[in-house]
């Protein structure tokens, strides 16, 4: 029974598809829709929010602790229309993140304070979606991902006093990684001056950004631990589009060279 009735609405269906389809095409406006260039600058804070902004590695009465500071991006972003409300974000930037070491071996009563900084490029592209407040001002929400490139290991060595040494090392699990990206913000969009965007930043890796591996050396002797560094962060960003501005003047027209 119920085979028969799917059967005889089939090509109704497909006429109503059709149809739907046509209506569609007849009230889409001819004009593509603009693409817009520019950069951003973000200050990055470390947070317990969605990550560890501070990791203890410990072993044998030796401790390190890394703590994650404020570091910055900046760099250039494109966004692309694809509807009135909805666009697509993607771009290139670059990342550093910064991180204070506190180092002791309490039995000996050395301690040791240093700093170790570790960059990334970033390439995010994300699904934007627009909420009209005003006739110049818009709240805009986006959901990605941020494929990133880690050029280089990083470290740092220190010899206080006497024999004792102490090496620490960011090692990166591959050049290539994937972050998960939120944000949401505000901007004021004007025709000849462009638009201007304040907002924040979610960034939540996938994998540790490195292990750190902490080396203490004494005598000959040598404790090694080895502990995952988390590079999740929150930021506040700082966005600048360039106007479209159209050349109402006469057009060269290519022709023969006379």
């Amino acid at each position: 029974m119920f085979t028969n009735v799917k059967l005889s609405l089939k090509p109704y269906l497909f006429i109503l598809l059709i149809f739907a389809v046509t209506l569609a095409k007849a009230q889409t406006p001819k004009r593509t829709l603009p693409s817009y260039f520019g950069f951003q600058l973000r200050p990055v804070f470390p947070t317990n929010f969605i990550g560890a902004s501070e990791t203890t590695l410990s072993k044998s009465g030796f401790f390190t602790t890394i703590s994650q500071r404020m570091g910055y991006s900046f760099g250039g972003t494109v966004r692309i229309g694809l509807t009135k409300l909805i666009a697509l974000e993607t771009g290139i930037n670059f990342t550093e993140r910064n991180y204070d070491l506190d180092i002791t071996v309490p039995d000996s009563n050395v301690s040791v304070a240093d700093e170790m900084s570790f960059i990334e490029y970033d390439v995010p592209l994300n699904g934007l979606v627009y909420i009209k407040l005003s006739e110049k001002w818009y709240m805009n929400a986006s959901l990605g991902a941020i494929v990133t490139f880690k050029p280089t290991n990083v470290g740092v060595f220190n010899s206080p006093v006497g024999f004792h040494t102490f090496t620490h090392t960011g090692l990166t699990r591959g050049k290539v990684g994937i972050d998960a990206n939120a944000n949401v913000g505000f901007e004021l969009r004007t025709k000849r001056k462009g638009f201007f965007y304040l907002g924040g930043s979610a960034r939540v890796p996938f994998q540790p950004v490195f292990d750190l591996v902490a080396d203490y050396q004494w005598q000959g002797d040598i404790v090694r631990v080895i502990e995952e560094v988390d590079g999740s962060f929150l930021s506040l960003d700082f966005k600048y589009f360039f106007p479209i501005i159209k050349n109402k003047g006469t057009q060269f027209i290519d022709g023969p060279i006379k």
